[in-house]
């Protein structure tokens, strides 16, 4: 082993310990890498950026501006409709649930398409009396599963058509991915609908099933007398002396009701105030601001919403603005304008303490505010409603719009008239122009961290290929396989990179393992497309772990689900894609 290869396995084995650790995002850990081998000479200065140009990097953002347009034109609302008649039958719920992700996520990003399945498939869970773990890791692997069938349906395949684009003159196109990811799709649904769900431990989740908000008995109503300490205080001041555990909701006067008062509202005497907070709390703002319990009249949840003011209950994403914050510091009313009035996790409501708790993601908050603005207020905060949503006509024709262009761009790229990179940046700019996706979301449409991590492992990648690193590594798998067919070359690389993507992120495993897939091509002395078909696979096939991918990720909180659960269902799916891969490869893509 040379000195430039030392060099380059010490760098990436440091990389793919800090990128296990987790102890600092993986974009972060990516450009200390891309530094690395830069400073240490394994990559010329001139080359160190060089991965923010490369056109895979520009496809995946321009596919993530489209998933938005998509996803603002109504496509999950038609979606949803479609599964309506389903109510009640949870095992046909589930069956249809997946097969809709499969479908959205062959061409939306992986995560962006679960974003929008989940509060369909909790309110539904909510609705029906199931538990949540029942659905929400199916579908989670089955976004994955999905991404598998097209080159846009998940960044891997956009990496690996590059490499095999500087290997061959000619990118994988949009469809070369779907007879072996179709097959695997199909596969790997059956087995979540059939066996996957009964896996999970579902007996220790039956709590989750109930319904998240059941808040009439935490609301009370209290009139300020005439000559209390809280007459002439603020609201702010008043919910300071119950340590901000209790919510002043609503404010009624002379018959005029006031939901949602700022924090910096005048009470005075005759005021009636709506509280929401639990039992001992409530007792403590009553005593300490001198208060009046009204006891002779219900108060529920409904007369905290009016025809402004709506109550809707949410759940926190997996980059929610509100994820490390508490209560008190996302300052919700200050910001917002908005009440949170409960929060729920793992199905289970929070009422000790609510202005100390952490939000996660998976969260399910219940927040009360304007009606015209809280859908804008979702939006920033990042957080994906429960309730039903509407379709309109206008969407309907935006829908059309969005699909005209999605569809378009296509066309060019199966035509061979501009590369792929060209045509979808192409859709997203009339996306934009067209007022589809405003503006402003065009960055936040754009998963940032993903972006650098891509542009700054394609250099780390080509330092392991230019020092000889990825020849070692694939020297050794041929070891292994000495006097084996070729097949089982392909198996040992398919079991390795899945093992890598459980552990890191895809993107990041799919640029490492290419150049390997390739030399081992070379290798064999051949066609490097089954070797490359093979990480593509792998690089999206991250089942045992909660951390292998974002999808994982966002369903732990709201399912409930432990680590040991996703290898429970992963394993024994990952065992029925490389029953179902290596043939479809094989039979695809001969050597």
């Amino acid at each position: 082993m040379t000195v430039e290869q030392f060099t380059a396995f010490a760098i990436l084995g440091v990389t793919l310990v800090l990128f296990i650790w987790g102890r600092w995002r993986y974009d972060v850990v990516a450009v200390a890498a891309l530094l690395a081998v830069t400073l240490t000479g394994l990559v010329p200065a001139s080359e160190a950026f060089s991965g923010f140009a490369h056109p895979a990097v520009i496809t995946v953002a321009a596919v993530l501006i489209i998933s938005r347009g998509l996803q603002n034109a109504g496509l999950v609302d038609v979606v949803v409709k479609l599964i309506g008649p389903l109510r009640g039958r949870e095992n046909l719920q589930l069956a249809a649930q997946c097969i809709v992700i499969a479908l959205l996520s062959s061409f939306m990003n992986n995560v962006g398409a679960l974003a929008l399945m989940l509060p369909v498939a909790m309110r539904n869970a909510y609705r029906d009396g199931y538990s949540p773990a029942k659905t929400l890791m199916p579908l989670a692997f089955c976004s994955l599963l999905g991404g598998l069938t097209t080159l846009i349906g998940t960044p891997p395949n956009i990496i690996i058509a590059s490499f095999r684009a500087k290997e061959t003159g000619a990118p994988f196109a949009v469809f070369d991915y779907a007879p072996v990811g179709l097959a695997i799709a199909v596969a790997g649904i059956a087995f979540l609908v059939l066996v996957g769900w009964r896996l999970i431990p579902l007996a220790e989740r039956k709590s989750n099933a109930a319904p998240a908000f059941e808040i009439d008995d935490y609301i009370a109503e209290a009139e300020i007398p005439e000559g209390s300490k809280a007459e002439g205080m603020t609201v702010f001041e008043l919910e300071k002396i119950a340590d901000d555990e209790v919510i002043i909701a609503g404010v009624i006067h002379d018959d005029q009701r006031r939901l949602v008062p700022t924090g910096y509202h005048r009470l005075r005497a005759g005021d009636t105030l709506v509280l929401r907070g639990d039992t001992e709390a409530l007792k403590v703002m009553i005593d300490g601001g001198g208060l009046s319990l009204v006891g002779n009249q219900q108060f529920g949840r409904e007369d905290l919403k009016s025809e402004e003011i709506d109550l809707v209950e949410a759940v926190v994403s997996a980059d929610s603005m509100l994820i490390g914050h508490t209560p008190t510091t996302s300052r919700l009313r200050t910001m917002h304008s908005v009440n949170l009035l409960a929060i729920a996790r793992q199905g289970k409501r929070i009422d000790e303490r609510i202005r100390e708790v952490v939000f996660h993601a998976g969260d399910v908050v219940l927040l009360q505010g304007s009606r015209s603005a809280m859908s804008d207020v979702l939006a920033t905060i990042n957080c994906l409603p429960l309730a039903d949503r509407a379709i309109s006509i206008g969407r309907q024709r935006r829908l059309v719009l969005a699909g005209g262009l999605f569809i378009g761009a296509i066309a060019l790229v199966v035509a061979g008239l501009v590369p792929v990179q060209v045509a979808f940046v192409l859709a997203a700019a009339g996306l934009v122009v067209t007022n589809i996706v405003r503006p402003t979301e065009v960055y936040q449409s754009i998963d940032w961290p993903v972006i650098v991590l891509l542009a700054a492992m394609f250099p780390v990648g080509g330092a392991l290929e230019a020092t000889g690193g990825a020849a070692l590594v694939a020297g050794s798998i041929l070891d292994i396989s000495r006097g084996l067919s070729p097949v089982w070359v392909l198996l040992i690389l398919l079991v390795v990179t899945m093992a890598v993507s459980d552990l890191i992120n895809n993107n990041a495993t799919a640029v490492l393992m290419a150049p390997i897939a390739i030399t081992l091509a070379d290798r064999l002395d051949a066609n490097a497309d089954p070797f490359l078909m093979t990480v593509a696979i792998g690089a999206s096939c991250a089942f045992l772990t909660p951390i292998g991918h974002q999808s994982n990720t966002l369903v732990m909180e709201p399912g409930g689900y432990r680590f040991s659960d996703y290898w429970r269902v992963g394993l024994p799916l990952q065992v029925v894609i490389g029953i179902v891969a290596l043939p479809m490869i094989m039979l695809f893509w001969p050597m």
